[in-house]
């Protein structure tokens, strides 16, 4: 629940600033981006979430190896941030005492520690590296960047369920569904009071939503950063 709350606030930000932008490219024109120019997307959003596997958006598909797709989830679940979200979700679910069974103390707080980070890096590994390999997908993000905030939206949205072959053309995703599903069935392993098909397929559908949501803010993280950037150069421009 945590999870999607916070997502669900990113994403109401981002549609806020795409209309925003919208409605002042009416009274002034925008300039127009340089031609076969791909933006180097930053590594971390809000500076601490990672992003890793988001690529610029070029009309030149350039395919990665195996070897560098288990780089990007090695990359994407090792680093940083990676475990201070791990940490925080993992003591929301503490709080919450969503798994009764890992108990109290110090042995109770590392169990709901390790699960979380666990579900990140399974889920990393199953979707960006495994299944990619398998079916021969591309596990990247490659960031749209223009058009309208409507259009881009319904981009973003539409990556989680059709991405890019290694070969070129577009194929279903299996590598997020089924990538996804079985990292939703090695954590009943670990998730001992929650091994029923009902919590599977719940959990299958809130990672999906939050991929969604994931994907959404790594279209719109550069525009954000861009705008918050402005604001603090007008109100730095202000005190002078």
């Amino acid at each position: 629940m945590v999870k999607r709350l916070i997502f669900l606030s990113l994403i109401c930000a981002c549609v806020g600033l795409t209309r925003g932008e919208a409605l002042a490219g009416q009274a002034e024109p925008a300039e127009e981006p340089p031609q076969n120019t791909v933006e180097e997307p930053p590594k971390h959003i809000f500076g601490i979430v990672p992003n890793f596997r988001t690529t610029g958006n070029s009309e030149t598909y350039q395919p990665i190896t195996p070897k560098e797709k288990f780089k990007v989830a090695a990359e994407d679940s090792f680093d940083r941030g990676t475990v201070a979200l791990a940490a925080l979700f993992g003591g929301q679910a503490m709080l919450s005492r969503s798994t009764p069974s890992f108990g109290h103390g110090v042995s109770g707080s590392a169990k709901y520690l390790g699960s979380s980070y666990a579900d990140y890096v399974v889920g990393n590994y199953m979707t960006e590296a495994v299944f990619p390999t398998l079916f021969h997908q591309d596990p990247r993000y490659f960031r749209r960047g223009d058009g309208s905030g409507w259009s881009r939206l319904r981009y973003a949205v539409g990556e989680i369920f059709w991405t890019r072959r290694d070969s070129g053309g577009t194929q279903f995703n299996f590598s997020e569904v089924l990538g996804n599903s079985t990292a939703s069935a090695i954590s009943t392993a670990y998730y001992a009071d929650n091994r029923s098909a009902a919590n599977a397929a719940s959990n299958l559908g809130v990672q999906l939503g939050v991929d969604t949501l994931s994907n959404i803010l790594k279209e719109f993280w550069p525009d954000l950063e861009r705008k918050f950037s402005r604001k603090r150069h007008r109100q730095a421009g202000d005190k002078e």
